[in-house]
């Protein structure tokens, strides 16, 4: 911010209590954004006033308003930054060209579900960013089941919630989705979104599906790009090669409509677990017992989320079910762990002694969250669900628990699954156990584990250029028996002391173990990565 903007910030509860009251000031005079103040408000009507500098002649017809901004850590916070709601893919186009013309940067803004510094970084000068929100009239969604292959074609601030939606209704659907509903589509393509599928052992391809990265369900997009004098949009077919870095783009373009393949829906069942010890279920490639490898094999879909200081992760198993099996519970909607969206009181205490500065209550506050999931699980009937794909899949809402994350994804075969979770289980715990016998707790979220498969061009039902330039699911050519990404990531309280150093410790054990001929170590672009001692995204040579 510049000094100016500075002297007149609002503090964050006095902003957004001030926001809530232009929205009602301002009712009978057009709509504004929650929790936005619009530019020249100068607070005759008794609302707040707008205190950031206006942009000069800004674009007539396209709403902006100061706003505050946080990201899903709430590690990137501001009080107030312009930010506007373009009506069309042309009002975006103006954008961007009355930003080259007057030095702004134009940020697309989604549903701010992220941790990377990819649209805002934390304590750099933002007097000369405007944030363009893609959630408020950017959000289409239309859907051809007739063609070949079917498709649906969506707005950049368009919801994964909206899109399946959509979808199912004409029997489509997604094989491997992201756990949060609430993303927006350029917001996952930006950093190549994945689920936590594979298919299970001799199951049949279905054509339109992938079991990599949605970027690899484009078959064509439309971008805001410089044409050599000045922005215009473009649509690019997949089989242009221009198209790869626009697939996973990292923030740094600005989607105005992106078409992707579909499948046929189906049915599946989700089953948790929480009675396997962590030592049965992390066992080494071919151990005996009730293994993630062998979970993977019989059913191709699984996640384990093992909290801190216990001996049994949760760990979740889905698998294609046609019909309803006799003790499943049958779903009709997503995000059916409610329990983990309201969090018992104990457990909002606990955090809040982390953040007073005791983190030593670690050991008891993962003993308690695997006590409060066993509880839920069995209150809400929820450990044997069935429904349709998006149903059982999407579980994370904007009210679950909000950690920092760190790990990313392990490239290799299908066969390295159990050695490549063990290796780093057994690894991980003894880093834990150290540390806890010097008295520190770097770490007190959970380690989620999930495969996926990659972005293999076979997946693709139109001409295609290739996979995305920078997907961390991109193939590689050198080896190709490598078909598998292994997610591992470790989570948080954001402010815990040594946090981030333990992350950096991870990482360069991660990208050191896993670099040789079985396996190779990637970023995962959404979380942390390039931790430095005291923050992430800052180790230069990563």
């Amino acid at each position: 911010m510049t000094a100016q903007d500075e002297k007149f910030r609002l503090s964050r509860r006095g902003f957004m209590a001030a926001g809530a009251g232009a929205v009602a000031a301002t009712a009978f005079a057009g709509w504004t954004p929650a929790y936005a103040v619009p530019a020249g408000s100068s607070g005759s009507a008794g609302g707040p006033v707008s205190t950031l500098t206006p942009p000069p002649a800004f674009p007539e017809g396209i709403a902006l308003y100061q706003q505050a901004y946080q990201n899903w850590s709430k590690e990137i916070m501001l009080d107030a930054i312009w930010t506007c709601s373009p009506k069309t893919p042309e009002d975006v186009v103006r954008l961007a060209n009355w930003g080259h013309a007057n030095g702004y940067t134009i940020r697309p803004r989604g549903a701010m579900h992220g941790w990377t510094p990819l649209t805002i970084v934390n304590g750099a000068p933002v007097d000369k960013v405007i944030l363009a929100d893609t959630t408020v009239h950017l959000t289409g969604v239309s859907v051809n089941a007739g063609g070949s292959p079917a498709t649906v074609t969506a707005g950049p601030g368009a919801t994964l919630d909206a899109i399946t939606t959509a979808l199912q209704a004409q029997g489509l659907g997604f094989a491997n989705l992201p756990a949060p509903g609430v993303l927006t589509i350029a917001g996952c393509l930006a950093v190549d979104a994945h689920g936590a599928a594979l298919p299970a052992e001799g199951e049949a391809h279905v054509p339109g599906q992938t079991f990599g990265s949605l970027s690899n369900l484009v078959t064509s997009l439309t971008a805001v790009v410089w044409n050599g004098s000045e922005y215009a949009l473009e649509t690019y077919a997949r089989s242009d090669a221009a198209i790869k870095p626009l697939l996973t783009h990292l923030g740094r373009t600005f989607l105005t409509s992106v078409t992707l393949q579909a499948a046929p829906n189906y049915r599946m069942r989700c089953v948790s677990h929480t009675d396997i010890g962590w030592q049965e279920l992390f066992g080494a490639r071919g151990a005996s017992g009730r293994t993630f490898e062998k979970f993977v094999r019989e059913n191709g879909r699984a996640e384990a989320i093992w909290y801190p200081f216990t001996e049994r992760p949760w760990m979740k198993v889905w698998s294609l079910a046609p019909t309803k099996p006799p003790f499943s519970r049958e779903v009709t909607g997503p995000y059916n762990y409610i329990f983990s969206d309201n969090l018992p009181e104990p457990v909002t205490d606990m955090i809040g002694q982390i953040n007073a500065g005791n983190p030593g209550i670690a050991p008891a506050f993962g003993q308690i969250m695997y006590a409060t999931t066993v509880a839920g699980l069995a209150a809400t009937f929820s450990n044997d669900l069935w429904g349709w794909s998006k149903d059982v899949q999407f579980y994370i809402r904007a009210t679950t628990l909000r950690l920092t994350e760190g790990g990313g994804a392990v490239i290799t075969s299908r066969a390295n699954i159990g050695q490549v979770i063990h290796d780093f289980t057994q690894w991980f715990n003894g880093r834990m156990e150290y540390y806890r016998s010097i008295g520190q707790f770097p770490l007190n979220g959970p380690v989620e584990i999930r495969c996926c498969g990659l972005d293999q061009p076979s997946d693709v039902e139109v001409d295609s250029a290739g996979a995305p330039t920078i997907s961390a699911m991109r193939p590689r050519p050198d080896h190709p028996e490598w078909d598998t990404a292994i997610w591992l990531n470790v989570l948080g309280v954001p402010g815990t002391p040594g946090m981030f150093a333990f992350y950096r410790e991870m990482e360069q054990w991660m990208r050191n173990h896993y670099n040789n001929n079985d396996a190779t170590f990637r970023p995962e672009w959404s979380k942390g990565w390039a931790f430095g001692p005291d923050k992430p995204y800052t180790d230069a040579p990563i």
